[in-house]
């Protein structure tokens, strides 16, 4: 084993059980298809949401079937972390897969601990068909068909992705646990993108948050986020009529939500609202289900409950490692606080704590040398947005508020009242009246990491490490990456020339 995962025993993976609360649904209708619908880099931004400036018809008849979650935060602002904590059930920094983009070669790799079974492979030992259609993404080494009963294509990046499962074949395969992944906000890079199945929303209607500038190329990639969702609507109610249609519905319960926020500047990869905060819709098609048709849910929920809630509508036991808890059980009230972590994204290295509970957002900055702004993959890719907030910042044309977050210096310590101040501007951490909450939220987080054994808080093994240095090459310009530069400056900068020096690729 090559990370500090080694160091978690099994008893402190006991500890970790947060609620292992039996469900309340009646034992008749314990063995529904669970189908996930799951997004990526999408904002709560729909008609179901109150956002009136784009269609979203399918999306919302989910939520008038179901159940809407207001306040669903994930674990991580990316998406291989947060991928990690939901398919296991605990936080990703718990099991050492907290970095982004893990164990992508061999020697990298990272195992989950000797008999730590996922939710798919809990859904399998059950009896479930058990299939995933799209993106995975796991920052740990694992055997797929040990999760999943389908055949996969190969992907450079990522390993191998389920190839389509026909909801036709599944009429012979229930019950099933599946997945369905739709690239969400990433429609925008999709080819039918803006064309017949959606209006395009009118630019001029766009409200952007008080931190993002009014200029042409913010409001563009605002819009087209929204545009995305209007895609990804359209996506939705495809898989709805097909599930309709092969017979499929009446048995099924939908989970419909994304692995973090959308691609914008303090939303994806930040530990501020905009890239925790996402859309959860449950939606049970039985007749007889979980009897809560078009309610909206005010509960503080966490991304960890999203697999320990699916198997607890199936009857199946929530091993007691798990961290994530039974949404439906009777005596759940909703979390006091979400914990989200953020640490090495790509070739960026980070680590930053929240504390979120529906009042207050308290974060922790590690690393207050590097600013928020540090380059990203999104710098290397020259997306437009990024590249106008950084022209805007240069000419100084960003108020107080926008000019923040390219800072050359952060605070170690953030404090919101989300109820005064949802967007996250006004730090109360040095405030002399709000010491106390400041105090209480740092307590929560301190006792967290030891509790849990935060994996972040140890340096990332150089495997992994060099294997970043080996694709990005000269844009890796963090400290760590110093002393690998200088022990193997063969390192060429391109995942090809990569491989050319004999690196292999995990067998996923």
């Amino acid at each position: 084993m090559t990370t500090a995962l080694s160091t978690i025993g099994s008893s402190i993976l006991l500890s970790l059980a947060l609620s292992c609360a039996s469900s309340s649904i009646p034992d008749a209708v314990q063995k529904p298809n669970i189908l996930w619908i799951y997004l990526e880099d999408t904002a709560p931004l729909m008609g179901a949401y109150g956002t009136m400036a784009i269609a979203t018809p399918h999306i919302d008849q989910l939520a008038e079937v179901g159940v809407l979650y207001t306040n669903a935060f994930m674990t991580a602002p990316v998406c291989s972390a947060s991928r990690s904590s939901i398919i296991t059930g605990s936080m990703s920094t718990t099991l050492g897969l907290h970095n982004h983009h893990s164990s992508r070669t061999d020697e990298s790799a990272i195992f989950l601990p000797v008999g730590y079974q996922t939710i798919p492979e809990l859904f399998k030992k059950a009896g479930y068909f058990s299939f995933n259609h799209g993106k995975d993404d796991y920052n740990f080494k694992y055997e797929r068909r040990d999760l999943y009963r389908q055949d996969y294509q190969q992907h450079p990046l990522y390993g191998k992705r389920g190839n389509r499962v026909d909801l036709a074949d599944l009429k012979d395969q229930q019950p099933f646990f599946g997945q369905i992944q739709l690239r969400g906000g990433k429609e925008i890079f999709s080819p039918d993108f803006k064309q017949s199945v959606i209006t395009p929303v009118d630019r001029s209607e766009i409200e952007l948050p008080p931190y993002l500038p009014e200029h042409p190329a913010i409001i563009e990639e605002y819009a087209n986020h929204l545009d995305a969702i209007q895609i990804t609507d359209h996506r939705v109610g495809q898989i709805m009529d097909e599930l309709r249609e092969n017979g499929l519905l009446e048995r099924t319960v939908v989970f419909f939500f994304s692995d973090h926020g959308m691609r914008m500047t303090r939303h994806k990869q930040f530990l501020y609202d905009g890239g925790l905060h996402v859309p959860l819709i449950i939606a049970d098609f039985r007749k007889q289900g979980i009897g809560r048709r078009g309610e909206t849910d005010q509960k503080l929920i966490s991304g960890l409950d999203l697999g320990t809630s699916s198997l607890a509508l199936a009857g199946i036991s929530i091993p007691e490692s798990m961290e994530g808890i039974n949404l439906f059980a009777e005596n759940f009230h909703g979390r006091t606080y979400v914990i989200s972590t953020r640490d090495r994204c790509d070739f960026t290295i980070d680590r930053i704590r929240s504390v979120r509970s529906k009042d207050y957002k308290y974060i922790r900055n590690f690393l207050t040398d590097r600013p928020y702004a540090q380059p990203t993959y999104m710098d290397v890719d020259g997306v437009e947005f990024v590249r106008v907030m950084r022209q805007l910042h240069a000419e100084g044309k960003l108020n107080s508020d926008q000019e923040r977050f390219f800072l050359e210096d952060r605070p170690s310590e953030e404090l919101f009242d989300l109820a005064e101040d949802p967007y996250e501007l006004n730090n109360l951490a040095y405030s002399a009246d709000d010491q106390g909450v400041r105090e209480q939220y740092a307590q929560v987080l301190d006792d967290w990491i030891e509790r849990t054994n935060d994996q972040g808080q140890y340096p990332e093994d150089v495997e992994g490490l060099k294997f970043m240095l080996g694709i990005w090459g000269d844009y890796a310009t963090n400290p760590e990456y110093e002393a690998l530069r200088r022990d193997f400056q063969g390192l060429s900068g391109s995942l090809f020339g990569l491989k050319s020096q004999g690196w292999k690729p995990v067998k996923r």
